[in-house]
Formats: structure tokens, sequence, C-alpha cells
């Protein structure tokens, strides 16, 4: 028997990564200073690595981001950005050492990665192949993009150079709800802009949709659902929409989501579950497969991850002041913010710095951290974990590690079938609650550490 879960509230945090970047901390604090590159490198296993390099740059920024990215760029600072990017990648090749190093995949993020020129974007995959030493052609690559800034050369460079998926940020198709989350945009220049993507041959198309904007309802979320299909996108991201502080809705206050205290967070909580519930089950009847809460695939539609690339266990190597590494004891990247000025000021600092065999900042990763993120990251994707996998990295079982996390969720009926040796997966409505199914699964100190973050 199940207990109810209306007491949970289902939007708390989006968990794509562990440790959440606000627990981490400085690493020139410690009493050996930061830690060198190649010491963290030089025992982990290099022949499944991920590349991801950062962009921090948007021509507007939405009422919903938190992304570490500014508004606009003089031509002079992309070339500093690049510059930097360029010592950056130099040093980190070096710091993983004489041995051979293989990259599964490949991703340019932000920010938005086509505010680079075309020229500039050359540049940037010179730096992931000649630097890196990433074969751009030969492994999936995905860059993010935007309306204005998906142009024909920009996305020519980016097919010829490799890339097999373009994700758009559309979050809505009803002008109206896009002045409404902030986003100034116009669906003709959307629409014409995804016809570009689709010119440019590129395998995979993305579309990011948003649902619990202010004045969204049923038919107009439908109407966004049914004007995105009609793309045939191989993928659809499905998000709710959040307002954290420092961005423009949290700023707005009162007008930026649909009223203020416990009852209308709890109308707004039912609202965007409502929009959830409807936007999952017209894909499913359209032909698409659910991923996690927030992705689904066409059916028959391309993967982007390469086979043997496992986001729980390999390592990931971030380029770029707004990305993360992880290796397996060390989780490290640059200071984080949201403020503009402070991003201004890291983006400075970051151009002109001339020593990257240090790490800056970051959280150490102990065995139970390690599991706890194992957990997380299989539990939150709709093929669930399997406990045999899990058994073989750590010798024990999840059910012995944690016990009552996963009582609760058993409980709750977010979870499928009897604790046998089969794999852990969540049933429909644990998806739908994977907001609030992730955030319980933090352990003690990083719950504490990111409670004593300081945003900024």
């Amino acid at each position: 028997m199940t207990v109810a879960t209306s007491a949970v509230r289902p939007y708390q945090s989006y968990v794509y990564a562990y440790p959440h970047k606000t627990a981490y901390r400085p690493l020139g604090a410690r009493p050996t200073g930061r830690p060198p590159l190649r010491e963290l490198w030089a025992a982990e296993r290099k022949d499944a690595l991920s590349l991801y390099v950062h962009i921090p740059f948007c021509e507007v920024r939405c009422g919903f981001c938190n992304l570490f990215t500014r508004i606009g760029a003089p031509q002079e600072l992309t070339t500093r950005y690049l510059d930097a990017l360029d010592r950056q990648a130099d040093a980190v090749r070096d710091a993983l050492g004489d041995g051979p190093v293989r990259f599964a995949a490949a991703a340019f993020g932000g920010g938005t990665p086509t505010f680079l020129t075309a020229a500039e974007l050359e540049r940037l995959c010179d730096i992931a192949e000649k630097r890196m030493g990433a074969d751009l052609r030969s492994v999936p690559l995905s860059v993010e993009t935007s309306p204005s800034t998906a142009t024909a050369d920009r996305l020519a460079v980016l097919a010829d150079r490799g890339a097999t998926r373009v994700s758009i940020g559309v979050q809505s198709f009803v002008d109206d709800e896009a002045r409404a989350a902030v986003r100034p945009q116009r669906r003709a220049d959307v629409e014409a802009a995804l016809g570009r993507i689709r010119d440019a041959g590129v395998p995979v198309l993305n579309i990011d949709l948003i649902y619990g904007i202010d004045g969204q309802t049923e038919a107009t979320w439908r109407a966004s659902l049914d004007a995105a299909l009609a793309w045939r996108p191989e993928e659809l991201y499905l998000y709710p929409l959040y307002v954290r502080p420092l961005t423009g809705l949290g700023r707005l206050g009162a007008a930026s989501a649909p009223g203020t205290g416990a009852a209308a967070d709890a109308a707004w909580d039912d609202q965007r579950l409502r929009l959830y519930r409807a936007g999952r089950d017209h894909l499913l009847a359209e032909g698409y497969e659910q991923v996690s809460m927030r992705m689904f695939r066409r059916t028959g539609a391309p993967h982007e991850g390469p086979d043997d690339y496992a986001c729980q266990t390999d390592g990931m190597i971030g380029l770029g002041c707004g990305a993360r590494s992880y290796t397996s004891s060390l989780h490290y990247s640059f200071d984080y913010a949201v403020e503009m000025r402070e991003i201004r000021g890291i983006i400075d600092a970051f151009t002109t710095t001339p020593d990257f065999t240090r790490a800056e900042v970051g959280r150490y990763v102990d065995d139970d951290e390690a599991r706890r993120r194992h957990l997380l990251q299989s539990l939150l994707q709709a093929a669930g974990l399997e406990r045999a996998e899990y058994r073989a990295r750590f010798g024990t079982d999840p059910y012995e590690d944690f016990p009552s996390e996963l009582g609760r969720f058993a409980a709750r009926g977010w979870l499928t079938g009897p604790a046998d040796n089969g794999p852990l997966r969540l049933s429909p409505e644990g998806l739908a609650h994977s907001d609030a199914l992730g955030p319980e699964l933090f352990s003690p100190a990083v719950r504490a550490a990111m409670a004593s973050y300081e945003a900024k």
C-alpha cells in the first residue's frame, strides 16, 4: 500500500549533476593548496572521457535563467575568451599525461555557443580537436543554440565539423508566453531557425519547451507541443519553470509566477504537474519514448550518446569558466555566479589567467558520495539502476546502502516492482516527482554546504 505524496512538493530542485555546484568551495584553503591537475588525473581511466566546452555568452538573458552567462560581448572579449580556452586546453591535455586518451562524447554549451561567429566556431572546434585530441567527426557532438543565433553560416560550420545534435531553446511557441517568461522572441523567427537547422542536416534536433509559465493553459501548452511536433524532432525536453534567486523572474517577485504564499505555491505545483502529465501522455501517444522526467526521444531516432559512455562512472573534462570537470575523487570548476556583475568579473579573471594547471573550486567525492551519485544519476533515468552493476562497482546492494530512502520511495509508489534482484526503476509517478526524489538522496554534508552557499 502506498502513502499519499500530496505533502511532498514535486518541484524542489533540478538535479542534473551531483554534488550540486553550490556545494563547491575554493580549494586553495586546503593546507596543501590547490591540487595539480596532473595529480588528479594520474590514476584515472582515460579511454571514454566526455569533453564539455562552455561559452558564457548570450544575446539576451531569459527571465528564468540562472546559468553562468553574460549578455553580449565585444569582439575583443570573445577573442580573449578563446585565447584563454586555448591555453586551458593546452594545460589540461598536458595534465592528462603521455598515455592514450580517448573522448567518447563532446558538447558545446553555455550560454549560447552559437553566439560566436562562424569563424570563431571554427576556432572552437580546432581547440577541441587539435589541443584536446577529440575527433569531433567520429564521436557524438552536441551543440546548444538559440533562434536568433542559429544562422545558416554557423550551422554549416557545425555540420561540417561533425555535430550530431543541435539543441534549441524555444520554451514556448506562444509569443505572449515567451514574453511572460522574459524571453523576447517571435514564433516566426523560431520557425525560421528550425528550418535552417533541418536544412543543415544535423542528425538530431532537440527542442526545449517549458511548462508552468504564468498564463499558460493546457490548450496553449498543447499548441506548443504540436508546433514542436510538426518538425518531428528526434528529441524533446519538457522543463518545469523554476523561479530562482537573482534571475529576471526572481527580481519580478509576485509577477513571476501565479501568485505567492503556500496556497499559490500548491496551485502552481498542481498546474505544473497537470501540464507535465498532459505533455508526457501526448508525446507517448505521438510515438516518443520517455528517457527521463524531462527527456523524450522519438521512437527509432538515433541515440545521441555512445554505447560505451556512462555518466555515473566516466570522467569529464570541462573547458571554460562555467564548465565542470569530474574525476573519481574530485569534481572541480571555476567560481559560479548568477548576478551579471559577478559573472563579468569571473569571465574577465578567466581570460587573464596565465596558469590552468591546478583546480580552483570544487568538492571531493568520497565513497558514500560516489554511491549516492551512481544511484541518483541511474534512478532518474527511465531505464533505472542495474543492481548487479552497482554491486560489481561497490560490493554492496543499493538497498543495503540506502534502505530508508528507497523505502520511502517505494512507500510513495515511486518505484516499480518488489525489492528483488531486478533493476530499480521509477514508476510513472516516480518520474513525475524526480525533482523531489533527487534532492532526498543528497548527503547531509552536501545539504549543509548548499545551505551555507551565498548566492551572488
